[in-house]
C-alpha cells in the first residue's frame, strides 16, 4: 500500500475525530495535535476546517457515486443484501456526515451541491432492487407504489443516525446504531416479503453488523 501524503493523512485522520467526537467538537488545533503536527502545518494543507470538510466531501462523493451505479444481479435478495452491506460501509465510513448535520449541513461544497440528485438517485435505485424482489416473486407489492416506499426507505436509511443521537442513544462506532438503522428501514415491507426472503435479509444484515464490529 503507497504511503498516505501529508494532506492525505490529515483528511484521513480528520475523518476519524469527526465520526468518533463529532465535527463540531474537533478544532484545527486538536486535529493537529492527533497528527503529531504544528497547527501552521495543518493550515498549509488546509487553510479553514471548512476546505477540509471540502476534501472529505469529495471523498464521499467517490463513495456514493460507486454504491449509485450499483444494480441489482440476478439474486434479487442477494443483491438487496449486497446493497445494504455497501450502505453500511458508507454510513460508517462517513458517520458523522449522516449523524451531526445540523453540524455540517450548509459547509461542505459538494454535498451541498449534490445532495438533492444524490437522494433522488438513491431513490430511484431502491426502487429498482424493491422491482426486482417484486419480479422474482418473493415481495407481494403493487409496482405503481413501490416508489413510495423508496422514499421512506431513504428517509429512514438517510436520517436515522440523525434520529438517534436526537433521541440522545448511542451513535458512535460500536453502538449498532447502523445495523439498527438497517432492521428498521425493513419494517417498511418485510410483512410482504416472502418469509425466506425477509430471513435471508435480516440474517444478512446480522452478519454485516457482526463483521463491523469485528473490523
Amino acid at each position: 500500500m503507497a504511503k498516505l501524503t501529508t494532506k492525505e493523512r490529515i483528511v484521513v485522520e480528520a475523518l476519524r475525530l469527526f465520526n468518533e467526537q463529532g465535527y463540531d467538537a474537533v478544532t484545527t488545533a486538536a486535529l493537529a495535535a492527533h497528527l503529531g503536527m504544528a497547527e501552521g502545518n495543518l493550515w498549509y494543507h488546509f487553510k479553514t476546517k471548512r476546505a477540509l470538510l471540502d476534501a472529505i466531501g469529495a471523498r464521499y462523493a467517490k463513495v456514493i457515486e460507486a454504491r449509485i451505479s450499483q444494480a441489482p444481479g440476478e439474486d434479487a435478495v442477494a443483491s438487496y443484501a449486497l446493497l445494504l452491506e455497501t450502505m453500511m460501509a458508507e454510513f460508517r465510513a462517513f458517520r458523522f456526515l449522516y449523524r451531526d448535520q445540523r453540524s455540517y449541513g450548509q459547509l461542505a461544497e459538494t454535498i451541498e451541491r449534490n445532495a438533492r440528485q444524490w437522494t433522488q438517485r438513491t431513490i430511484d435505485q431502491l426502487e429498482h432492487y424493491l422491482a426486482a424482489l417484486v419480479d422474482a416473486g418473493l415481495l407481494d407489492w403493487p409496482r405503481e407504489r413501490l416508489h413510495d416506499v423508496a422514499i421512506n426507505a431513504t428517509i429512514i436509511l438517510r436520517y436515522g443516525l440523525e434520529h438517534y443521537r436526537e433521541m440522545g442513544d448511542p451513535v458512535g462506532e460500536g453502538s449498532g446504531s447502523v445495523r439498527r438503522t438497517l432492521l428498521r428501514h425493513l419494517t417498511l415491507f418485510e410483512h410482504r416479503l416472502e418469509p425466506g426472503a425477509a430471513e435471508r435479509l435480516h440474517a444478512a444484515i446480522e452478519l454485516i453488523g457482526q463483521q463491523a464490529l469485528a473490523a
